[in-house]
């Protein structure tokens, strides 16, 4: 799907292609791909990265073609081992010729649009868009990882009533989640630190750059915090289940000492030998007064020992 965007003084969309507009294209076919390189002369090695979707971020030029491709959050809406991850997000450049295109439908965009209409104020130039979208990125990280810590909290409420597997496996896949987040944010911050030396940058700009370093400072501290809590979590529950397996294991082994004693004495009685008890109608009440006996002082030295 594309859609025109005029970017000055304001956003509005266009009935077609103008020059210096924003062209956006989200989830492009094969015949959205073949127009865009036909049409603008786009290299076909450009769309084919930005649909990898472990492409990480970094910058290109190719013909005076440039290529920006930045990590962005994305929420898988079925149920997924990773169900926040990130996704490429890329920026084409050429003169009067600048394009996005995301192979996935992202909240962000949907609201990088919504907030800039509302803004009412445009884009300077292409670089100043390229910076609001890397602001956009950052805020959305950060609200992405608010969800994740009320997941997390929500996985403990339930550890804490019963450890079962499904809170331990959700928990899980949200530090898979966490480990793409900051391996995103730093790519990602990597690539800013090189675009401030690649892009013409005036005083805007500048003010612009130092707010999303600001929030992308955030984003992966917040991000590391909630790694470094969500594994803590894990290594707890972990010992818990080891320390409550070992409970088990110790009870289940006291229970078997306590059973010998009865089935020992049982068998010695009941052996085909000579005990002095074949005739002796009390044989049987005395096996078992034995048998409770023998297994009662087993208990009180366990019970002694704290193994029972």
């Amino acid at each position: 799907m594309k859609t025109y965007w005029n970017t000055q003084g304001g956003l509005t969309q266009l009935a077609e292609w103008q020059p210096n507009c924003w062209t956006q294209v989200t989830c492009p076919t094969e015949d959205d791909q073949r127009e865009l390189e036909e049409r603008f002369g786009i290299p076909d090695y450009f769309i084919t990265d930005i649909s990898d979707t472990d492409e990480r971020a970094r910058y290109e030029y190719d013909d005076g073609w440039m290529l920006i491709i930045l990590r962005i959050p994305y929420v898988k809406e079925v149920r997924s081992r990773t169900p926040y991850t990130t996704v490429p997000l890329g920026i084409i450049h050429k003169r009067d010729v600048t394009i996005t295109v995301c192979y996935y439908e992202t909240n962000m965009m949907i609201d990088f649009v919504s907030f800039q209409q509302k803004r009412a104020e445009g884009f300077t130039d292409y670089v100043d868009m390229v910076f609001r979208l890397f602001l956009s990125s950052a805020v959305w990280y950060l609200k992405r990882l608010k969800q994740i810590s009320s997941l997390i909290d929500k996985a403990k409420r339930n550890l804490d009533r019963d450890v079962n597997n499904e809170s331990l496996i959700g928990l899980s896949r949200l530090q898979d989640s966490l480990t793409y987040f900051q391996t995103s944010i730093r790519g990602n911050e990597t690539l800013l630190s090189k675009l401030k030396f690649k892009l013409q940058i005036d005083e805007l700009d500048a003010d612009l750059i130092e707010d999303v370093n600001i929030e992308m400072t955030q984003a992966r501290e917040t991000t590391a915090i909630y790694s470094n809590i969500l594994e803590s979590t894990m290594d707890t529950y972990s010992s818990i289940i080891n320390n409550n397996m070992n409970t088990v294991m110790k009870t289940l082994t006291s229970v078997s000492i306590l059973m010998m004693f009865p089935t020992l004495i049982a068998s010695l009685f009941g052996m085909n030998l000579i005990n002095g008890m074949e005739n002796n109608p009390l044989g049987f009440a005395f096996a078992l007064v034995l048998s409770v006996a023998v297994s009662a002082c087993a208990w009180w030295l366990l019970h002694r020992q704290k193994l029972v």
